[in-house]
């Protein structure tokens, strides 16, 4: 017997159905990656992004050894998008700071700037880019199905890449529910001598509550996350200005790089209840044809994850499961066993760098143990092997 058809269900108009191999909702890193890599393959891909034009995301914008490996094997030259070279980490709680080389060149550039060149060379590789709309995606006995504008399209395989972001009826299955934490998002123009100072160094700064991270990205803009709990939030008066005022209070490094600073958004990025730690696991009510890409599929910390390589590892994967035939419940199996350890080990890491014990040793052991830092980093990236196993 045919199952109910739900009153959200009839809701929605259908003035045509359609049939498209491939359907991607959402034009981030894995969204845009995939298109292009389809396209590639000869597949009608057809992307909707739901941002009519660029838009800024909530993210730190370091783009590691492993995340420019899948861009250049997906075939976007990021030389010409002007980003900011970075080779060192600093690390600074309180008057303290420890700083070590990268064993790589990272770069800074905006996912503004990075997704809209991403989605344009997807365009150019034949995929079917729509921007500026709205999907609806529900689930049937043959599968998931993607609604847009009045119209029903029912693909052979469905890419959900919609990033940080539940979409109703597929909202992923949490083991605990997130903590209660608010991140934040935005740019400065630092003055000249603190530009100086910033530059070709990614630096994360510990607060007893949280955690911010300042790099330069094209043009020399500041990018400014911050990650603290709801409590110090509305410590500060719940106002962006009065936690920035407060943390600035708490690190005079934070202090002296903003001083004279100029803010470049009118108001920052904000986003509650992010859940780190998540990483997907095949249900058996899943849609058969339904593949979790980016952060639908896996939640790394920023403190201490690259969830960028793990968008683009999720894209590429994907990709590959869909050409060979293997479907998604076996991509899900595989990204699972790709990334599942490192999701936890970045997780035990954000959690020692959260408490009061692991903050206090934290520059202790950076300052006697350097190489510490890129051990911890290379302990939570993607595997080599797995990297191979779909760049080959």
């Amino acid at each position: 017997m045919a199952r109910p058809v739900s009153r959200w269900h009839r809701a929605i108009e259908v003035n045509q159905s359609h049939h498209r191999e491939v359907v991607i909702v959402g034009g981030g890193l894995a969204g845009g990656a995939a298109a292009a890599l389809l396209a590639q393959a000869g597949k009608r891909a057809l992307l909707f992004e739901r941002e009519a034009g660029p838009s800024h995301k909530i993210c730190g914008e370091f783009v590691s050894e492993e995340a420019q490996q899948y861009l250049a094997r997906v075939g976007l030259d990021l030389a010409p998008l002007g980003g900011h070279a970075i080779s060192r980490l600093r690390l600074v709680r309180g008057g303290q700071m420890a700083e070590t080389p990268l064993p790589f060149r990272g770069l800074g550039l905006s996912r503004c700037v990075l997704d809209h060149a991403l989605l344009e060379h997807a365009a150019r590789c034949g995929a079917d880019i729509r921007r500026g709309c709205e999907a609806r995606i529900l689930k049937s006995e043959s599968g998931a199905r993607v609604h847009v504008d009045g119209e029903e399209w029912g693909p052979e395989a469905l890419l959900l890449a919609t990033g940080k972001h539940d979409v109703r009826d597929l909202r992923r299955h949490l083991v605990k529910p997130p903590e209660d934490l608010i991140g934040f998002k935005t740019y400065f123009k630092l003055n000249q001598a603190q530009t100086k100072a910033l530059r070709g160094s990614v630096e994360v700064i510990v607060f007893s509550h949280g955690y911010a991270g300042l790099q330069l990205v094209e043009e020399e803009r500041a990018n400014l996350c911050l990650l603290t709990d709801r409590a110090q939030f509305q410590q500060s008066g719940s106002t962006w200005e009065g936690l920035l005022h407060d943390l600035a209070h708490t690190s005079e490094h934070l202090r002296q790089r903003l001083y004279g600073a100029t803010p470049l958004l009118d108001r920052p990025l904000a986003i509650y209840r992010v859940p780190y730690g998540f990483v997907h696991a095949p249900l058996p009510g899943d849609a058969q044809n339904m593949y979790r890409l980016g952060d639908q599929v896996a939640v790394i910390p920023s403190f201490s994850g690259d969830g960028m390589a793990i968008a683009l590892h999720s894209a590429a994967l994907a990709a590959q499961s869909y050409l060979c035939g293997s479907g998604s419940r076996e991509y899900h199996r595989r990204i699972r066993t790709d990334v599942a350890a490192q999701v936890a080990r970045a997780s035990a890491l954000y959690r020692f760098g959260r408490s009061a014990p692991g903050q206090r040793m934290l520059i202790p052991i950076a300052r006697a143990w350097p190489k510490g830092l890129r051990l911890a980093a290379a302990f939570t990236r993607v595997p080599p092997a797995a990297v191979m196993r779909v760049m080959g």
